[in-house]
């Protein structure tokens, strides 16, 4: 099924998982604008919303299908024929359509959320994929809560839906519980154990209430799954999801993983500006990879070496991902490189005696204010008479 063992396909959910963050709900025309760069960006399939769940999410299923050509464009299900059918009226425009549907696989969720038992959920399971195969070739599954599920009937599981015709299962560390080599472990396992495993694609879908999801996302890649799915942020339910952004580039640093994505990292920048806005939930500043802080250097020891060789501290290029520059931030604990880099670029050239006076009158400033601007320099400069 899979030409490239290597490709990663990435699953964007921001669309769908990413707007159940409270007071984050977007408009029809908001969520196609982040479609439309989602494509752009280079993402393999789009999560375009939970049909059934209202008409607005419904429509903006049958607008997203419209709108791109390239991904394939998803939509959530519950294991019932009414949400299938649904979905597959939302899904008539989309070039490359793509049902997601699943059930609760953990005893927690198959006893205390179904009221049901563990043979009764496989039959739901494997009639929820035959009736989507109908109406669709793709059908993806997800094992709700696969992270606390036991790992045999996991399998029992997975290996009867890919039976029925699923093309993709989805196992989600829904609330975020496994550690890393837990959850490698687990999709090792399903790797080793599912006799029909080669006919599908394994899928990650990690949360984030212990800030494992990228890690977790990472550690299945490495034993065997090929589908990652994510948001932009990290946005989501909770503590959120996987950041993709996270991802696509600890593929992209370290090549001795030997995978790859066909994602246009140069976009992350642009995109994750874009959901901040129109999600009304601003990235903070400590973010990987799209944070404001993110290519910042304030310390002097941090800043003298990168510009020394930027390599010091900086393990991926700002432009790599479309972040304008790194900065190097002038606070009191910039050490006297900073200051002669900012004065350089202001056109001043000084003297060693003339900076270590510059710099003196700098700590002083700096110990008083919080960000040090070009006239303060203009100012610190000239008050020393060294224009």
């Amino acid at each position: 099924m899979i030409h490239d063992p290597n490709r990663v396909y990435v699953f964007d959910t921001t669309l769908r998982d990413g707007e159940q963050v409270p007071g984050c709900q977007l408009t029809t025309p908001e969520k196609i604008e982040i479609a439309r760069e989602l494509e752009a960006l280079g993402v393999d399939i789009i999560e375009a919303g939970f049909p059934i769940s209202s008409p607005g999410d419904f429509q903006s299923v049958v607008e997203i299908s419209k709108a791109v050509r390239n991904p394939t464009v998803c939509a959530l299900t519950r294991a019932n024929k009414g949400d299938i059918d649904v979905a597959v009226e939302s899904l008539q425009y989309a070039k490359h359509p793509r049902i997601h549907t699943g059930i609760g696989s953990s005893d927690m969720h198959i006893k205390h959320k179904f009221n049901s038992t563990r043979e009764e959920i496989l039959v739901r399971a494997v009639d929820a994929v035959k009736y989507a195969k109908r109406f669709v070739e793709d059908v993806e599954f997800y094992a709700e809560d696969a992270g606390r599920a036991d790992i045999v009937y996991l399998a029992q599981m997975i290996e009867a839906v890919i039976a029925a015709g699923a093309t993709v299962v989805n196992i989600p560390d829904t609330n975020g519980y496994c550690l890393p080599n837990q959850y490698g472990d687990k999709i090792k396992y399903l790797k080793d154990n599912v006799q029909n495993i080669d006919k599908a694609i394994i899928s990650v879908h990690c949360h984030n209430d212990l800030g494992l999801a990228t890690a977790n996302s990472i550690a299945g890649l490495q034993n065997g799954a090929r589908q990652v799915e994510g948001t932009i942020n990290g946005i989501g339910e909770r503590a959120g999801n996987t950041s993709l952004e996270e991802v696509v580039m600890i593929l992209k640093t370290h090549p001795v993983l030997g995978l790859h994505t066909n994602i246009n990292a140069r976009n992350f920048y642009e995109i994750s500006n874009t959901v901040a806005t129109q999600m009304r939930m601003p990235v903070q500043a400590n973010k990987a990879i799209v944070g404001s802080n993110a290519f910042a250097h304030s310390s002097g020891i941090h800043q003298d070496g990168f510009l020394k060789n930027r390599e010091n501290y900086e393990i991926i290029k700002p432009e790599d991902v479309g972040f304008p520059s790194a900065t190097i931030v002038l606070t009191a604990r910039s050490g006297r490189h900073a200051l002669k880099y900012h004065l350089e670029r202001l056109g001043f050239n000084l003297n060693k005696e003339e900076l270590g006076e510059a710099y003196h009158r700098f700590l002083t400033l700096a110990d008083n204010k919080l960000n040090i601007s070009d006239d303060d320099l203009l100012l610190l400069v000239r008050g020393e008479k060294f224009a």
